[in-house]
């Protein structure tokens, strides 16, 4: 069986800093990759619009120029949003819209994710200036979902976590407050999540990481798989079900691809677990295995429609953007993963971590 689609967007993936740039992105390159929102969580930070990279902060302008030197010129869409800081303003919302290079900014809890310091608490953004300027220019909002500063119980327990707590607490006085705020609820991991989008008004939508489409936190503890730990962490079968009857919906139009996927060097340290899954050069086939988990037969034009419209139209489509003329394929095959080697190391790809074999190939 082989698939030939649009050349796909990944609408949330890090790209990091320094001499492994290029080769992060040459293995999206490889993975039919056709542009990608490249996440600011730098070491500095992507905080301001314009002008030179800083000690304290990339721009926008900066960190796209690196990006675009390191091979992502070959990209057709590349889109840098802006870390939201304490030092962000309204006037700096409406003169990056008004310049173009301003096209999304990136909520992150503070603390609550890798390089995530720098975030501030989304009770202090609800209401102000700064989201009330994004509503007006159309600026999109990309939202990492979970509570800050909770206590270990409140983290995550049987009945609530800390991405529950967002959705139900946070998310609804959000859209009361800025019912104009188009908005991604990015890598999304739980029923409430995927429920409250899928209510909410058409300018939300929400993106999905192939490993909460794949695996639970059953997978992730049962040999303490350290590979799979990411932030939000993967959750219980019923948030997996309610994710992939999410995305398998037909005529969906709200959940596309959004990888997170984050290379580390070193991903078990002494202080603990480095957040992150690697999955450049493996997305698609991870979620064509997703898709096909989830009971949907990619050999039928039904299912095709399906996967083509997560994986490759709706994204551009919320974005703003044209689908890609281009085109990949897939074929149905057993295929393995290596260590990707780098300047900075060797990144070790999720299905590498996992001990697993794919069975799917990109073609090309």
């Amino acid at each position: 069986m082989t698939l030939t689609l649009p050349r796909w967007f990944d609408l949330h993936t890090h790209f990091r800093q320094g001499p492994a740039v290029a080769s992060y992105i040459k293995a999206h390159l490889d993975m039919g990759c056709a542009g990608a929102l490249a996440m600011p969580n730098t070491q500095p930070p992507v905080s301001r619009v314009s002008g030179a990279a800083q000690a304290d902060g990339w721009s926008i302008e900066s960190y796209s120029a690196e990006l675009l030197a390191a091979g992502a010129q070959t990209f057709e869409q590349l889109i840098v949003p802006l870390y939201l800081t304490r030092q962000t303003t309204a006037a700096m919302i409406r003169e990056g819209a008004a310049s173009g290079l301003l096209r999304a900014c990136k909520y992150y809890p503070p603390h609550g994710t890798t390089n995530s310091e720098h975030g501030m608490p989304m009770d202090d953004l609800i209401g102000g200036e700064v989201f009330q300027a994004m509503e007006e220019c159309g600026t999109i909002l990309c939202i990492h979902g979970e509570q800050h500063a909770l206590t270990g119980p409140d983290y995550i327990d049987a009945q609530h976590n800390a991405e529950t707590r967002f959705y139900t607490e946070r998310m609804p006085r959000l859209l009361a407050a800025h019912p104009k705020l188009r908005i991604v609820c990015e890598h999304i991991t739980t029923r409430s999540a995927a429920e409250f989008v899928t209510a909410a008004p058409a300018h939300v939508a929400a993106t999905i990481t192939p490993q909460h489409l794949l695996y639970t936190l059953g997978h992730l503890i049962q040999g303490l798989k350290y590979h799979l730990y990411c932030l939000p962490i993967v959750k219980f079968q019923d948030d997996r079900a309610a994710l992939r009857a999410a995305v398998t919906t037909a005529g969906q139009a709200k959940f596309f691809a959004g990888t997170d996927s984050a290379p580390h060097t070193t991903k078990a340290t002494a202080c603990g677990c480095a957040a992150g899954c690697f999955t450049g050069g493996c997305a698609p086939q991870l979620y064509a295995m997703a898709f096909e988990e989830a009971g949907v037969d990619l050999s039928g034009s039904d299912g095709q429609n399906l996967f083509e419209r997560f994986l490759c139209l709706n994204g551009p489509a919320f974005y703003g953007f044209p689908a890609s003329m281009q085109r990949f394929q897939m074929e149905k095959a057993a295929s393995q993963t290596s260590l990707l080697e780098t300047p900075a190391g060797p990144i070790t790809p999720l299905p590498l971590g996992m001990g697993i074999q794919l069975s799917w190939r990109v073609l090309g």
